[in-house]
């Protein structure tokens, strides 16, 4: 039997397709009516006329969804499905078989086929199946490239500091080139950007690692109590010390310690704070006994110290001891194009904890996440995805299950107006602005934006016409 034409591996038969199908059957008849039917709903379709030649043409065409009868010679459709399974897995499978053969396809659905039909094949049941196929395909790569970049951020120390914006890799160099020193660290940036991830990720990426990572939040406690907590007490020190307490410098002797929102320390403490980096030595409060400690600080704030120091409110000295080594978290108004990449973050994380199969959001969903300003920055956007995972009914989270103050009237991710632009207007400007910031990449900006490397070709696809940006990296066979 005549082998169906190798397909061309340019950009031209598939570039505004749906989607890329192989059909598999040993009826010549059968495969190209199915092949002329899905051409015509706008699939790049291909053909094969058993498992053996499907093989071969998976290599060759790599499709987004195989279409596979049971019964064919040579290899028939359950081994074909095993074989697949064993070399993508996410590839999904749907089996056709007669009515008379229920059984068989059953056992394809318990070794991973995505759906079946029976024939004769209802075309509008086949479409449907298509569509959920893909989508649940574009689902898994997504979820799959997140827990890559997951892996790929903990593998450098990085965990919990999630973004491919130019902000946050202006970030991700300064924290690698600093890691090594023991110079002190000011983390400055508005609540919610993440400080207390910058300075975690410096202490596992720096030779203490392995010692203790300590933290203070200054904001929570009096300045008497502090002072206790910094430096700890002797026994009798004041009313209620009945016995000695260890502080926080000595806990995290050898290690790091995490100041956050040193702007808010009182004057007394500041000078005994700035004896401490300069000569790295203390006395417990009502000791007599100095201490010496190998502590790396690193401290954080919301304020503007600079101002503070203008204003007489915070010592200039200790500014500048803190400041050796300054790091700006930026707001997440300023790196929209993490928006997307922060929640499927958050989402993978909550699905686990919740033992929850959720794997990604329905596109209205995402429009909602990508329109919302995020005032509460990275923590704000946080909350709302725990609380729509939690919420959630299914593999998707809805609008619904959003807070319903997110995508109200904010500024768009690049200017536009919500309400006031359509769903699709949001998600062409959003992916034209992040493939700008990716520097033309269609892999970068698919990363960024937390969806397929297909999904993003498609659209551009469809923005033709529109000054879409051109790709300079081949399509590959990344989906």
């Amino acid at each position: 039997m005549k082998r169906d034409p190798a397909p061309r591996r340019s950009a031209d038969p598939d570039a505004n397709a749906k989607a890329r199908v192989l059909v598999v059957d040993d009826e010549p008849s059968a495969r190209s009516g199915l092949e002329k039917l899905l051409a015509s709903e706008g699939y790049a379709v291909w053909g094969a006329e058993n498992g053996l030649a499907a093989l071969e043409r998976v290599d060759e065409v790599a499709p987004d969804v195989v279409v596979t009868d049971l019964k064919m010679p040579a290899m028939d459709g359950l081994e074909l499905l095993a074989r697949l399974r064993q070399r993508d897995a996410p590839l999904p499978v749907i089996v056709v078989t007669a009515f008379g053969e229920v059984a068989s396809a059953v056992a394809a659905m318990r070794q991973g086929a995505e759906d079946y039909l029976t024939k004769p094949i209802d075309v509008d049941a086949l479409l449907v199946s298509l569509e959920r196929a893909i989508e649940r395909r574009d689902l898994r790569v997504e979820a799959e490239n997140l827990r890559r970049q997951i892996r790929e951020r903990d593998d450098q120390g990085l965990r919990g500091l999630v973004g491919a914006s130019p902000a946050m890799q202006s970030v991700y160099r300064t924290v690698r080139q600093v890691a090594s020193s023991r110079a002190t660290v000011l983390v400055t940036g508005e609540s919610g950007t993440g400080k207390g991830e910058v300075a975690r990720a410096i202490h596992a990426l720096s030779p203490r690692a392995r010692e203790p990572f300590v933290t203070l939040q200054c904001a929570s406690l009096a300045e008497s109590l502090l002072e206790s907590e910094l430096f700890g007490h002797e026994r009798g020190a004041f009313t209620g010390a009945d016995k000695r307490r260890i502080g926080r410098f000595e806990q995290a002797n050898g290690g790091t310690l995490f100041l956050d929102e040193v702007g808010e320390i009182g004057p007394a403490t500041q000078v005994k704070l700035l004896r401490v980096l300069q000569e790295r030595s203390f006395e417990r409060v009502g000791g007599n006994e100095t201490l010496r400690v190998d502590v790396r600080v690193v401290a954080a704030t919301n304020r503007d110290l600079g101002d503070d120091v203008k204003k007489g409110r915070f010592r200039e000295d200790l500014y500048y001891r803190l400041k050796v080594i300054h790091v700006e978290m930026p707001p997440l108004r300023v790196r929209r194009g993490d928006v997307l990449v922060l929640a499927q973050h958050f989402l993978a994380r909550f699905a686990e904890e919740n033992r929850k199969r959720v794997v990604g959001m329905s596109d209205e969903a995402r429009a909602r996440v990508l329109s919302h300003a995020w005032p509460g920055n990275v923590r704000e956007l946080e909350n709302a995805i725990e609380r729509a995972v939690v919420m959630c009914q299914g593999e998707r989270i809805e609008v619904a299950d959003l807070p319903a103050d997110v995508g109200g009237a904010d500024l768009g991710p690049v200017g536009i107006r919500i309400p006031g632009s359509s769903m699709a207007d949001i998600e062409k400007h959003a992916i034209l602005h992040t493939i700008e910031a990716s520097g033309g990449s269609t892999k970068r900006a698919a990363e960024t934006l937390g969806i397929s490397v297909r999904t993003i070709q498609y659209r551009l696809a469809q923005y033709a016409g529109a000054a879409a940006p051109s790709d300079p990296e081949p399509p590959s066979g990344d989906h």
